[in-house]
């Protein structure tokens, strides 16, 4: 967007556009989301930035009425698969609390130095203050949606001491981080904090409307017992972080105002936190842009009846990239509900060492377990069992290593030669693991058979006479979405056979 495409945004309050760019006011010294009620500022007086860091380090604060860190992340960081785009994942994961800038720049082959330039160039502020302004939008979370101490959050937001975290909610906020939990819209907030490292938390989720819960869905019907629970509005799972094991739960409730997303975190180390919080919405793709996907969407009469009975589509991501290497290597070529089974009984590799809660007991094996033992309990091809035991066993060497961090190319040079491992393979970890939006896996069975469900040709012409391409290029950069839709076509038109099977009655013989 150009400046005057951006100030007309703001100067309708258009929420749609909030967390993708900040408007900062010369004459005011603050920042504001573009939706910010405040009014418009004259166009000279006006600076946009890419990120909240960028306007931090320009000398603004954020504003007190709009709130911009309390708002969805911004959908080009899985657009995006440059450097800049691929460094605000890894950020947002928690890479630099963990590894440093340092560990940042090694990931993505670039010296720190290199790193700090292209940032600065491209977002208006270098990965320090990137990563400070990360951990104040979690900091802010935490002390108006809980009741967590001070010191607690400090420490679960990254921040190395109490003084660093006090100084910088002063910066950015011009609040001390007492005055801001004051602000908080609902000050009888039912989380709470533990004495120990591992606490239970409860927060809401921003998101951009439209929201479809299919993708609740999506994760139940592949959900391994005992590791996971789904149904058609919530989600829990247990998973690995860096410093402990972690349980967490969502809850959608479209009834109540406001449609609110809920997480309740069981157990995490506070150090894992942000982590957490980041891998969450990158499952739910909750920094998604629906309205502008479903305008793309919608254009293509193939789709736009899906789309109009169903707004908001979301992509599901992962939690944990190598498991979801594994799930993909076991799940292609077979059906959903084979591959779950399949799952299952590998899922008794994995460790069941967490205290039972609400059915969650265990862990989904690691990559050492699968290559020690776990490759004994899968069935099938020989040949599928050897690939999933040589994944797990480069995985498990480091000699493979990928994640958010990646973009496609990479991807395809790291997986491809792995056996086992083709185009498919490699478009569905990039569209679950990096957010690749624009991944079309058209040799997909269920792709076809939702193509046909839909009853289009997907060669025939369009309402302007014509011909659509078979690869859904026209709705590019978004295909990765039509790939749901039509996943979703193709389940609904087999639910629908099998109902229709079930109630046709049996001929009886006289």
């Amino acid at each position: 967007m150009d400046f005057w495409q951006r100030y007309r945004a703001i100067d309708a309050r258009d929420t749609r556009f909030d967390g993708q760019f900040y408007t900062a006011v010369r004459t005011t010294g603050i920042y504001c989301r573009p939706s910010c009620p405040a009014r418009t500022p004259k166009a000279g007086n006006v600076t946009f930035y890419e990120t909240s860091a960028a306007a931090h380090d320009a000398g603004y604060r954020a504003c007190k009425r709009c709130l911009p860190e309390a708002v969805p992340g911004t959908p080009a960081w899985n657009l995006r698969s440059d450097v800049a785009g691929r460094a605000m994942r890894l950020i947002n994961d928690g890479v630099i609390n963990r590894d440093g800038v340092e560990g940042l720049a090694a990931r993505l082959g670039y010296s720190s130095r290199q790193l700090n330039r292209i940032l600065s160039h491209e977002l208006g502020a270098g990965p320090l203050s990137l990563a400070r302004a990360s951990r104040a939008q979690t900091a802010r979370t935490l002390l108006v949606s809980t009741s967590m101490k001070a010191a607690d959050i400090a420490f679960a937001a990254g921040f190395s001491s109490v003084r660093q975290f006090n100084d910088t909610m002063g910066e950015v906020f011009a609040m001390t981080p007492s005055a801001l939990r004051a602000t908080a819209r609902h000050p009888k907030a039912q989380a709470h904090a533990a004495a120990s490292p591992s606490t239970a938390l409860t927060l809401a989720l921003p998101y951009r409307e439209p929201f479809d819960p299919g993708v609740f869905g999506f994760l139940a019907v592949r959900a391994i017992p005992g590791i996971e629970e789904g149904t058609a509005s919530s989600y829990a799972r247990t998973l690995r972080l860096a410093h402990g094991d972690a349980r967490f739960r969502v809850d959608y409730d479209a009834g109540a105002p406001g449609r609110p997303l809920v997480l309740t975190i069981g157990a995490v180390d506070l150090r894992d936190l942000p982590t957490l919080l980041s891998r969450i919405r990158r499952l739910l793709d909750l920094d998604a842009d629906p309205v502008a996907i479903d305008n793309a969407l919608g254009s293509d009469p193939r789709l736009a009846a899906s789309v109009a009975a169903a707004p908001g589509m979301r992509m599901p991501g992962a939690v944990d990239p190598q498991e979801l290497l594994i799930r993909a290597m076991i799940g292609q070529q077979i059906t959903v509900a084979a591959a779950r089974t399949a799952l299952i009984q590998l899922s008794a590799a994995g460790s069941g060492s967490l205290v039972p809660a609400d059915g969650l007991h265990r862990l989904f094996p690691t990559a050492e377990q699968i290559a020690g033992a776990g490759f004994e309990l899968l069935r099938g091809p020989q040949r599928r069992i050897d690939s999933v035991r040589g994944a797990a066993a480069a995985m498990a060497s480091g000699d493979l290593d990928f994640g958010y961090g990646d973009d496609l190319n990479s991807l395809e040079s790291k997986l491809l030669p792995l056996a086992g491992v083709g185009p498919w393979t490699v478009g569905y970890v990039a569209m679950r693991v990096i957010g690749a939006p624009d991944v079309f896996l058209a040799n997909d069975a269920a792709v076809r058979n939702g193509i046909r469900s839909l009853g289009r040709d997907p060669e025939g012409p369009a309402a302007s006479g014509e011909r659509l391409a078979p690869d859904f290029r026209e709705v590019s950069p978004w295909r990765s979405y039509a790939t749901m839709h039509l996943w979703r076509a193709a389940a609904g038109a087999q639910a629908a056979a099998r109902s229709a099977k079930t109630a046709t009655p049996k001929k009886v013989t006289p």
